[in-house]
């Protein structure tokens, strides 16, 4: 695991060590002045603060999706990459590096302004590992004021109690945490043995929405992990999904049958409810059906409209599998660009495993084209 990040803002920075981080009083107010001070002291949540922060988080996101079912031209989801280091090398990911410096903060906020010039109803800062990025909360908090839904997509190494704080202090909604495995393999370190103490910090301090994703396939040693960690976010109190992992080009790779009966397993554990109110992330969707069956689905993707993947460089592209080109500069990037995206076929999109552009695509799964 790579060191903790240091220097840049204030609510940023970590202590550099995995302290339990527990404050003196356990209350609103010991975690409210250390805000207004500029810095952010781990306080756990009670049950009356997560209640009333989620009411307020859920009615944003029914709003949100109010407005974004009637304009068409509104991108759903943006995923932002603030980073293209990682700190881990799984084998079935093509999203990273281990040599690529944080993109400057300046620039990742002009970004963020661009996202809301264009009504993006959430941002989802990712990478590589965005938790790397030294102004990392400094950046969701400038998502959070151009009154946009904040994300963040992260394997959790580099989660702390101080860092849970400073998340919370910069008004994150959701968080996404992948795990692979029950032990790490040659595939995957991101298990549950190694990610556990992160995930208790989560339920004890964490404000906002969190969803643990589970995977099957890609060469994932023993797909019953997926049901044990799937029944681990469960106890903490955690919102599920289960993702069939892609090949190169986000394509199905083919199912085994044990896979796929650990699939059937999960994906019946609950219902199918639109996953906005909650966050972009959570669910089975049924498009995952056909995929675990090694069948084609017939969408409209609407990857380069109502989903915006935004490298490094700061180019739009369809998605984080499809970034072959150079693609259009945000700041360039227009409604014209969203309108010729919403109806532009992509010949990948029968046997696609991307789950968020599926998920934002149910938005207009009613319209005629």
């Amino acid at each position: 695991m790579s060191e903790h990040p240091a220097g840049g803002h204030p609510a940023d920075a970590d202590t550099g060590n995995a302290d339990t981080g527990k404050a003196d009083t356990g209350n609103a107010d010991t975690a409210g002045a250390a805000r207004r001070q500029g810095r952010a002291v781990p306080v756990p949540v009670t049950r009356a603060r997560r209640a009333r922060v989620t009411a307020r988080r859920r009615a944003r996101s029914l709003a949100f999706l109010v407005r974004t079912l009637r304009d068409r031209d509104r991108p759903a989801l943006a995923h932002l990459v603030v980073t293209r280091r990682c700190n881990l090398a799984c084998t079935y990911c093509n999203e990273y590096d281990h040599t690529s410096r944080p993109v400057p903060a300046d620039r990742l906020t002009d970004r963020v302004d661009e996202l809301g010039r264009l009504g993006t109803m959430a941002v989802a800062l990712s990478g590589g590992e965005p938790l790397l990025h030294p102004r990392l909360a400094h950046v969701v908090a400038r998502i959070a004021d151009r009154g946009m839904m904040a994300g963040l997509i992260t394997n959790g190494y580099l989660l702390s109690p101080r860092r849970i704080a400073a998340l919370n202090a910069a008004r994150l909604d959701f968080l996404q945490i992948s795990i692979d495995n029950t032990t790490p393999d040659a595939v995957s370190a991101k298990s549950l043995d190694v990610l556990d103490r992160r995930l208790r910090w989560l339920a004890e301090y964490a404000e906002f929405d969190v969803t643990v994703n589970s995977v099957i396939g890609g060469g994932v040693q023993r797909a019953t992990d997926a049901l044990a960690v799937t029944e681990r976010a469960e106890e903490l109190g955690f919102s599920t999904t289960l993702g069939v992992i892609h090949g190169p080009q986000g394509t199905l790779l083919p199912l085994t049958p044990e896979e796929r009966d650990v699939y059937t397993r999960i994906a019946h554990r609950g219902g199918r409810l639109l996953p906005f109110l909650r966050n972009v992330y959570t669910g089975v969707g049924r498009f995952q059906d056909n995929l675990a069956a090694g069948r084609p689905n017939t969408w409209q993707c609407r990857a380069g409209a109502r989903y915006l993947y935004v490298d490094e460089t700061g180019a739009v592209h369809r998605c984080s599998q499809t970034r072959t080109g150079p693609g259009t500069p945000l700041a360039q990037y227009t409604v014209h660009h969203i309108r010729e995206e919403f109806t532009t076929p992509k010949a990948c999109a029968p046997f696609c495993t991307v789950g968020c552009v599926h998920r934002v695509a149910r938005l207009d799964s009613w319209r005629s084209a």
